[in-house]
């Protein structure tokens, strides 16, 4: 049956806080902190158990080999992966921390992904991002491309390599999508930035265009929506970060785009029953928004048909964000219910619930089931990980060797475990 899977990405325990990406102001500010991987992963897992408990459907991505001795030896380093680890945090500490970036686990910027009812073929199209603006990202997609071809290789899929890397792609966090149910034809939103701002646009117009085209979307019902240069300028580095979909419903803050009220009367047009539920800046300010977090939140649909939001913890310790959400849920509005989940770690790093997790609507049955979760296999993951996933890293242990060592030797369990 056709219906909406979450696939978030396991933490990787590389997981460190080297502030790689500029104008993630989470990422920036907690540069040089001790990160701890093995809280990361199993912040991530429950988060996965706790969207399961509502009656959703749960899938995974598998954190990518790092350090990432392949594009090092691409950047003439020579030798055993070990040798080639220390030439190249010897000779470039900065370059090693990127080969080392557990950025994967943020599967929203993995694809971006149209269901079959929107797409010309009546299949599912998944375009791997490229992730060009940030070198540490930018190394990310044949991998994904690689992983996503196995999970979905049932003919119901397309996978589509990355656009060229002259036009930025960020993949899902800056695409939504508008219907009446998961499984109907559906308007689909593509958000981009503009150039000249305080922090660069990580997302181009012309990637968006190329994935639309790839993935056959009638032009009738796809729109293109520049990015707020304010919201950008504050620190919302994708779109997700001020503003969510789901189903009927927009939710979004005043300033999340160039044009709000264009963008209105568009739905009105394209999806009259479309809901818009616009956060004003005098309840929730763009700083709130953004350090809470709370439009990188998961709006989801529950099997009694409501519509729920999960939140990072820092959205109910913020009192402006949090009196918000009281009012809204009090309210006669779609939102029904808040549910607040731990995944510091994350949120430390710059991504929330939201950045975690890429959304597909299709049949589970045409889904690869390594890539699917259920309590026994959470159970094994959990085991895995308390056992394998380093404890610590700070801000010197990245040119340890035995911490190269742990990694390679985790994620080489975690595959034996789930039989790849």
């Amino acid at each position: 049956m056709i219906r909406e899977i979450n696939f978030d990405g396991l933490i990787g325990p590389t997981h460190n806080y080297a502030a790689l990406s500029f104008g993630n102001l989470a990422s920036q500010s907690n540069a040089g902190a001790v990160s701890r991987p093995r809280d990361a992963a199993l912040q991530g897992l429950a988060k996965m158990r706790f969207a399961m408990s509502l009656g959703l459907t749960q899938g995974f991505l598998l954190p990518l080999e790092r350090p990432n001795t392949a594009w090092l030896r691409e950047l003439g380093f020579a030798g055993s992966d070990a040798q080639v680890c220390a030439a190249a945090h010897g000779a470039d500490p900065r370059l090693f921390a990127q080969a080392c970036s557990a950025s994967s686990m943020w599967t929203a910027n993995a694809a971006t992904v149209s269901p079959a009812s929107d797409c010309a073929d009546g299949r599912a199209h998944l375009s791997v991002a490229n992730l060009s603006r940030m070198t540490h990202r930018s190394t990310e997609h044949p991998d994904t491309e690689a992983q996503l071809r196995i999970a979905f290789a049932h003919p119901a899929f397309a996978v589509h390599a990355a656009v060229p890397a002259t036009f930025g792609d960020e993949g899902a966090a800056n695409h939504m999508r508008l219907t009446g149910g998961h499984g109907e034809a559906g308007v689909e939103i593509f958000v981009y930035g503009e150039e000249g701002g305080k922090f660069p646009a990580r997302q181009n117009r012309r990637a968006s265009e190329a994935v639309a085209r790839r993935h056959g979307l009638a032009p009738i019902r796809t729109l293109f929506v520049a990015q707020s240069q304010t919201a950008i300028d504050a620190g919302a580095f994708h779109n997700d970060v001020v503003a969510v979909a789901n189903e009927h419903v927009l939710f979004a803050h005043e300033h999340a785009f160039a044009d709000l009220d264009g963008l209105k009367a568009d739905l009105a047009r394209m999806m009259p029953q479309a809901v818009v539920v616009e956060v004003p800046a005098s309840a929730v300010s763009l700083s709130d928004a953004i350090r809470s977090y709370l439009f990188n939140s998961q709006l989801v649909t529950v099997p009694d048909g409501s519509m729920a939001l999960i939140l990072p913890m820092e959205a109910h310790d913020c009192a402006p964000v949090k009196a918000y959400l009281d009012t809204l849920v009090a309210g006669n509005g779609p939102i029904r219910a808040v549910h607040y989940v731990q995944v510091r770690e994350s949120m430390r790093n710059g991504g929330g619930p939201a950045c975690l997790r890429l959304r597909v609507v299709a049949d589970p049955a045409t889904i690869d089931p390594r890539f699917l979760l259920d309590a026994a296999k959470a159970d094994a993951l959990e085991a895995l990980i308390a056992a394998q996933w380093p404890e610590a890293i700070g801000p010197d242990d990245l040119g340890n060797p035995d911490l190269w060592a742990q990694a390679w030797a985790a994620r080489k369990a975690l595959l034996a475990e789930l039989a790849f």
